[in-house]
């Protein structure tokens, strides 16, 4: 006769369906205890990835862990300015802070790891030129490449001046451009009158 599946077999199970990360509130949703998740934590079968964020410990290295672990906690979070030019390839530096966009007014929820720099958009910049990615078994919504350049001219004084002229001079000198795309968002971000200038000097 089978014996029943222990807590911690279930608790797994749950885990690897979900893609191996889960927040705890999931977690409980789906009928793994408090104490089943504290012990598995204690016995090292799962890893901490941010306060209330687990993901079980034999999984693959995570190849993109800070995207993966803030769609996680902020799920209807958009990845934008250098955390999205990073992605896209547009940039050389290296995202020091997690950068999300949210539908203004949204509460968010405090994160202890990664640092995230929360920027709350109106409906129609939030809303325009998502895109869907799977990160690691996690769905992940990440601005385009168009929209992302031109968020970064809208938010150049938090950014920097100069970081906005690289992404635009990487995304021109990409195999793959959109100016008709790229201004269309440029004027959702109103700020089609500083690109421009750029735009036709470097084309």
């Amino acid at each position: 006769m089978q014996q029943n599946k222990s807590s911690r077999e279930r608790a797994e199970e749950v885990f690897r369906k979900h893609g191996g990360i889960l927040k705890m509130s999931a977690a409980l949703r789906h009928g793994v205890s408090r104490y089943t998740l504290y012990s598995m934590y204690d016995e090292g079968r799962l890893t901490r990835l941010a306060r209330g964020v687990y993901r079980l410990a034999d999984m693959p290295v995570l190849s993109n862990p800070d995207l993966a672990t803030v769609a996680q906690r902020i799920p209807k979070g958009v990845i934008c300015l250098v955390s999205a030019l990073a992605f896209h390839g547009l940039t050389s530096q290296i995202p020091h802070v997690v950068w999300v966009a949210v539908k203004r007014p949204s509460r968010v929820p405090k994160i202890e790891w990664p640092p995230v720099r929360v920027l709350n958009f109106s409906e129609k910049a939030y809303s325009s030129g998502t895109e869907r990615h799977e990160l690691d078994g996690i769905p992940v919504t990440i601005y385009c490449r168009e929209k992302t350049v031109a968020d970064c001219f809208k938010y150049r004084k938090k950014i920097g001046r100069d970081l906005a002229l690289e992404a635009l001079t990487s995304y021109l000198q990409s195999a793959s451009t959109d100016i008709d795309a790229l201004m269309k968002y440029a004027r959702v971000c109103r700020v089609s009158d500083v690109i421009r200038p750029y735009l036709e000097a470097m084309l």
